[in-house]
């Protein structure tokens, strides 16, 4: 459970940059794909219901011009920065671990 700070630019203009924070990494995560989700429903708003494949959450991520974390180390009392990569790994984990429980 660490603190997470998501910071997303989807455009090349720096003014489209946002930030969100989470409670914990998986938290974030999520939110990264309900991101995605949200980014289909406006692209397909007559569409009842919506499904996506990892590969397209991730040619997703690619093509935001920014996407990165910092997550709290409780042990030094600092945040520290992850780029995309890290977090299409730490998806992908989220996502197995789902998938195997059935969710």
């Amino acid at each position: 459970m660490a603190h997470t700070i998501l910071l997303v630019q989807p455009g090349p203009k720096p003014e489209t940059r946002t930030f969100s924070d989470y409670e914990s990494v998986n938290e974030c995560m999520e939110g990264v794909c309900k991101i995605y989700e949200e980014h289909l429903k406006r692209m397909n708003p007559n569409t009842p219901s919506i499904t996506y494949d990892i590969s397209q959450l991730f040619d997703f991520i690619d093509q935001l011009a920014d996407l990165s974390c910092l997550v709290y180390q409780k042990s030094t009392n600092t945040y520290a920065p992850y780029n995309k990569d890290w977090i299409k790994e730490k998806i992908y984990i989220l996502l197995r671990r789902q998938a195997a429980k059935g969710n």
